[in-house]
């Protein structure tokens, strides 16, 4: 019998030590379901953000080691406009630190496996001992998930790119994380034959279920004034022009003259906030569709699922996209998807099973999108029961970690 794998998991933030962002996310589910499994994991993060709950009882298990390397950047990082600065100069430090502790354990015969998430495995990189496994993300300092990159951008993250770029050249492994990233790790990493494999992101089903029920969601619509058969519409992200949500605004104006939404009681639910927000507003401003739109700002996790189960509709109209958290977290509680066909939505969103895919940027499409939608809410609850099959068969977090543990013990078979 083989003996049990151990593994050293590599991140630059893992919830709820720095934030609830998506790589928080997967780090923090990949690590917690694979010592589910008797995996015994080292992970190396920095300490917890100050401005955080250091609590970790999440990552609280006895297969669980926390080993943190200090993130040392300059003053006033973290404000805006200060990322790029941030990540082509903090983080490959911080990924050489990390690496050569992680290699150090490996050295010592302590893992078999190191696993890095983007630049967290630079310190590795040169180290032979262990197999290598390298998570990318979305290559965004790639210009992955924009449509276009401008010119300082680009060079403000050339350090960054060298760091993933040597990673790559050292891993046995490199993961994309939805189909639609395996032609840009192509171009961008130069991998060799047989190096990628696809493993999406996951979601917890049990967490997203326990969240919040139907009550919930019919809590927080009586709320919020909404009747309970009154559309809602509901769109979660971080207020940005990439998320789209202005296109968005023109489609349901579009929809509220002439379409589904005419003479209809409907409400669109926008959770998150960020840095559009003005220019937002302008748009749904020029459309008048102002008495129908509900912000909520920035949403515990309660709140933010009890959205879900509030939703007749998810409609997510980004311009473009990593894997999409979001998405999967709708599908979860049983929702129909409107998207874009944009980053990893395809790989979630299949059109006349359990939703509809528009070109990004295209409000006339979305808008017909939508009208389709709402034209039979029998068919919303089939497709959203579709949804949620989808979610249990390919992107829950046990099968996710049954990927992971397979392509662990084929890396182990293999060794140096």
């Amino acid at each position: 019998m083989a003996a049990p794998l151990r593994i050293a998991v590599l991140a630059r933030a893992v919830m709820p030590l720095h934030g609830l962002g998506g790589l928080e996310r997967s780090v923090h589910d990949l690590v917690r379901h694979l010592a589910a499994r008797d995996v015994a994991v080292t992970l190396i993060v920095p300490p917890a953000t100050a401005s955080r709950d250091a609590s970790s009882a999440s990552l609280s298990s006895p297969r669980i080691a926390i080993r943190h390397v200090p993130y040392v950047t300059f003053p006033f990082a973290g404000q805006r406009g200060t990322t790029i600065l941030d990540r082509s100069t903090a983080y490959p430090i911080y990924g050489w630190r990390a690496g050569r502790v992680a290699a150090a354990l490996a050295q010592r015969g302590d893992v078999d496996i190191i696993h890095g998430f983007g630049a967290s495995l630079l310190g590795a990189a040169g180290s032979h001992v262990v197999p290598l496994v390298l998570n990318p993300q979305g290559l965004e300092e790639f210009g992955a998930t924009a449509a276009s990159q401008p010119m300082l951008k680009r060079i403000g993250y050339t350090p960054l790119r060298w760091a993933v770029r040597r990673c790559a050249r050292a891993a046995d492994c490199i993961i994309a994380t939805d189909t639609s990233l395996e032609p840009t790790i192509a171009r961008h990493l130069s991998p060799a034959p047989g190096q990628v494999e696809t493993i999406p992101n996951g979601i917890d089903l049990e967490a997203a279920t326990s969240a919040a029920g139907e009550d919930a969601g019919v809590a927080i619509r009586r709320r919020h004034g909404m009747a309970p058969d009154e559309i809602v519409l509901l769109s979660v992200g971080r207020i940005e022009r990439n998320k789209g949500f202005d296109v968005l605004a023109h489609a349901l104006g579009r929809t509220s003259r002439t379409g589904a939404l005419h003479a209809r009681a409907w409400r669109w639910v926008v959770v998150g906030s960020g840095p559009f927000r003005s220019d937002l507003d302008r748009a749904i401003a020029d459309e008048a569709i102002g008495s129908h739109v509900v912000f909520t700002g920035r949403a515990t996790e309660p709140e933010l699922h009890a959205w879900y189960e509030a939703a007749s509709l998810f409609v997510h109209p980004t311009r473009y996209e990593g894997s999409s958290l979001v998405t999967l977290e709708a599908m979860a509680h049983r929702r129909a998807i409107v998207a874009t066909r944009a980053g990893g939505l395809p790989d979630k969103v299949r059109p006349g099973e359990n939703g509809w895919l528009v070109p990004p940027d295209d409000a006339a499409a979305l808008a017909s999108a939508i009208d389709d939608a709402l034209r039979d809410p029998a068919r919303l609850a089939t497709m959203g029961a579709v949804s949620r099959t989808i979610v249990e068969r390919e992107f829950a977090w046990p099968v996710i970690a049954d990927r992971h543990i397979a392509m662990y013990e084929r890396l182990r078979g293999r060794g140096r």
